[in-house]
């Protein structure tokens, strides 16, 4: 362990102060251990102050990360697209998984459909996904069908439900989880559509859901709306899709 500095010049004090006072903290902190350091020149010029700067930029990536992290609401908030997901058993398509991780397909406002059995890994994968877009700074929310329905309806009562609808359209990646599990009844076919329309062509959404997409239109109670609805996020142009049927990820292995 290095010995610690007796204490700093007025001048270092100052600086160190400065740095703080303009909110640069990281740099300040870096700035100080190598006062600290008594073997600092060692080092080039060059080099220190390639750390400082280094160091005052992965504090502001973090921080700003925590943030978008915070706000996307994610079921797993630490998941990531690890070893697993090239296990035999789980039926994969790696590759396309590897080239969705890159969020190209997020620049480009397209969907992305995620169906397969329960257990099977869907919303940890989905959430894994949201992070990389996260880790572009892109926007993000992770919100369950219910959860969202019953939002929608409690902004119609509160007379706020346009402009629910225009935050929704304004997020980079809106991931609804359970699509399927509940009936869409007139109400909710017509609040669904407005999410979708809002977003089409701007914007990405993934759905996840147990059950197959050739009977999502049964989901509906309106046929109109379900063939509006499912024009727009089915389109094989405009949406990639992923089928999760292999073992489950409750399972030993």
């Amino acid at each position: 362990m290095m010995p610690p500095k007796d204490a700093f010049t007025k001048e270092e004090l100052q600086v160190t102060s400065r740095l703080r006072q303009m909110k640069l903290s990281g740099m300040a902190d870096a700035l100080e251990n190598q006062l600290r350091d008594p073997n600092a020149d060692l080092a080039s010029f060059m080099d220190r102050i390639i750390e400082i700067v280094n160091t005052e930029w992965q504090n502001r990536y973090d921080k700003k990360f925590s943030r978008f992290l915070k706000q996307a609401k994610l079921r797993y908030p630490a998941a990531d697209l690890d070893e697993s997901i090239y296990d035999p058993g789980r039926m994969l398509d790696t590759a396309s998984i590897e080239r969705l991780n890159t969020c190209h397909w997020v620049e480009e406002g397209r969907n992305l459909l995620i169906t397969g059995l329960t257990s099977s890994g869907k919303t940890y994968l989905s959430n894994a996904l949201c992070i990389s877009a996260i880790r572009q700074f892109k926007t993000v929310r992770y919100i369950r069908a219910s959860i969202l329905m019953g939002e929608l309806e409690q902004s119609r009562i509160k007379g706020c439900y346009l402009e629910y609808i225009q935050k929704l359209a304004k997020i980079d990646l809106l991931a609804v989880d359970d699509f399927g599990l509940m009936p869409l009844d007139l109400d909710k076919c017509r609040d669904f559509f407005e999410v979708i329309d809002a977003r089409d062509g701007r914007k990405s959404t993934i759905l996840i859901s147990q059950f197959p997409i050739k009977s999502w239109f049964d989901m509906f109670s309106d046929g109109t709306y379900a063939d509006a609805c499912l024009a727009r996020i089915t389109d094989k142009k405009h949406s990639y899709r992923l089928e999760m049927n292999g073992r489950s990820m409750r399972e030993p292995v």
